[in-house]
């Protein structure tokens, strides 16, 4: 079952944010770069997210900002996502953290027609 995605457009009018707050956010380490989807449109390229993880995290910063700086936030939720287990992959485009909780399977393609299935043995551990 595929996720469902709402857009940056729409994320931003639903919760009157701005661009700008958005990305400062982002940098803040508030909103990981991995919800962050890049994806082909009619018009170009735009940017989409997980629906349910991005609507959660966006209440709640806006429910705390009054009582908290964002560098606090930012350590709230780096502190929570710091103990969850994860695969980090370290690509020519950058890196990308892909905790075990949100993992379905993993499988390494060897490229010759062989697929290796590796999830069990990982996440058993």
């Amino acid at each position: 079952m595929e996720q469902e995605l709402i857009s940056k457009k729409e994320l931003l009018e639903k919760y009157a944010i701005s661009y700008g707050a958005l990305y400062r956010w982002k940098r803040k380490g508030l909103i990981p770069e991995e919800w962050f989807i890049k994806k082909s449109t009619v018009t170009g390229q735009e940017t989409f997210f997980p629906a349910k993880l991005i609507c959660e995290r966006v209440e709640l910063i806006q429910s705390q900002k009054d009582e908290l700086s964002l560098d606090e936030l930012s350590g709230q939720f780096n502190k929570e996502e710091n103990n969850k287990a994860a695969i980090i992959l370290d690509t020519v485009f950058g890196e990308k953290r892909f905790y075990f909780s949100d993992i379905k399977s993993i499988r390494i393609d060897k490229g010759n027609g062989e697929v290796l299935e590796i999830t069990d043995e990982l996440l058993k551990k």
